[in-house]
């Protein structure tokens, strides 16, 4: 799944900042896909994007129109849709991570054709994958896993292809969640993969490719998480990863949406990730940790990152507020 660039962002009619954290997202990774963004009456965020009709993103060169916002129950709204009839007729794809489909509205789907565009579920794979052989490929990975789910593996393999880039290293991010895929443009939301093929799946976004090419694997769910587990089984080994990042968000005294069950030791969660991830890559290493202490003060979280790099001896970092460069530097190839 490959989506047209550049994109109009749809916030539609969104409640609050947090309901349109998919267009905020992909404004903040990659403000040069974005030609600017639509809002309904009573929108209430705003990604500071120029505020445009269907007729003005047109003009501007946009190619997709992406639903940016996510309302309870993934619901298309009604509301939106003559917006989105007006897009396809002005040229654009329309692309959505919603639980409800766009080619499942017919009106939508009439318009397409019609208009010789495409409609992009996002969270629904468009192609069959195979299983996975788990033959050893060229080229090198990392990938994101947690201790639990919703603990920051995009945003820091995000951080961490942001930062490779800038520092010429030859590196691409792979998406695999929807909203990664939407901020990224291309990948697979593993998560509506059937399980025999999730492994498979990830084999085909991170292919053979060059000696020096890294391909960053965004990371989904936790080995510890009893709902999820399974994806994140199938994604570590078809990522086959030569390094791992843990994240963590030490606040939390249990895993997400599970109150019976505690978070894991690091240490064990550690031990748990690189046991799964050697039956693919026999080599694979921990660099660094990462972790959200966006809930906790500036001394604070500096005392819990230090006692966890001590205890761990790798890099601890927080993405956002130090970077993830002590990261990087553990990679074999380093800088250029």
């Amino acid at each position: 799944m490959e989506l047209k660039k550049p994109y109009l962002l749809f916030l539609g009619d969104a409640a609050d900042p947090l309901a349109a954290k998919v267009a905020q997202g992909i404004k903040q990774w990659h403000p040069e896909h974005c030609v600017g963004q639509y809002r309904l009456s009573g929108c209430q965020a705003d990604c500071g994007l120029s505020d445009m009709d269907i007729t003005e993103a047109s003009d501007a060169g946009a190619k997709t129109l992406v639903v940016g916002v996510a309302n309870r129950g993934g619901i298309i709204s009604e509301q939106w849709l003559g917006v989105l009839l007006e897009a396809l007729d002005a040229g654009m794809d329309l692309a959505a991570g919603l639980h409800n489909r766009l080619n499942d509205i017919p009106e939508l789907v009439d318009c397409a054709s019609r208009a010789g565009r495409q409609l992009f579920d996002v969270r629904y794979p468009s192609q069959s994958f195979p299983v996975a052989n788990g033959r050893k490929r060229t080229g090198k990975r990392l990938l994101t896993v947690g201790t639990d789910c919703s603990c920051g593996k995009m945003y820091t393999s995000l951080a961490i292809e942001r930062e490779m880039r800038r520092c010429g290293m030859n590196v691409d991010f792979r998406a695999t969640g929807q909203t990664g895929l939407l901020i990224n443009g291309g990948g697979v939301s593993v998560d509506c993969v059937v399980s025999d093929f999730i492994a498979g799946a990830v084999e085909v976004i991170t292919p053979d490719n060059v000696a020096d090419h890294w391909d960053i694997i965004e990371g989904q769910g936790s080995l510890f998480h009893p709902s999820f587990a399974g994806v994140t089984t199938g994604l570590i080994h078809g990522a086959q990863p030569d390094a791992l990042v843990l994240c963590h968000e030490p606040t939390r005294t249990h895993m997400r949406g599970l109150p019976d069950y505690a978070l894991p030791e690091l240490k064990a969660c550690m031990q748990a990730n690189l046991a799964t991830a050697r039956l693919t890559n026999p080599d694979v290493r921990f660099v660094g940790v990462s972790v959200n202490t966006s809930q906790l003060e500036a001394a604070e979280a500096n005392y819990i990152m230090d006692k966890i790099e001590t205890e761990l001896g790798l890099p601890v970092v927080d993405p956002f507020r130090q970077g993830v460069d002590r990261i990087i530097d553990q990679l074999s190839e380093g800088r250029k």
